[in-house]
């Protein structure tokens, strides 16, 4: 087994671990993405608002894949919003 499947074996439960947080806890995570953007924003006196939002909805988007992911892939995820 090379590094990178023994790596990757490593990873496997706690990807689905995240995707089960991010399904429940999807709301608060993202809900603090938005305090800490906030609170950047403005640190740096709006200089950045526009990469400060950019990043704020990658990281919700990708909150939103883990927690549909996770769905897909058999877990009981009933959808809540």
């Amino acid at each position: 087994m090379g590094l990178l499947d023994d790596l990757k074996a490593k990873l496997g439960p706690v990807k689905d671990k995240v995707g089960d947080l991010a399904q429940q806890h999807g709301d608060k995570i993202e809900a603090g993405l938005e305090k800490a953007a906030k609170a950047v924003d403005e640190k740096t006196g709006g200089k950045y608002t526009s990469q400060i939002q950019t990043g704020t909805g990658k990281a919700k988007e990708a909150i939103e894949r883990l927690a549909e992911k996770d769905g897909k892939d058999g877990g009981s995820g009933s959808s809540s919003s």
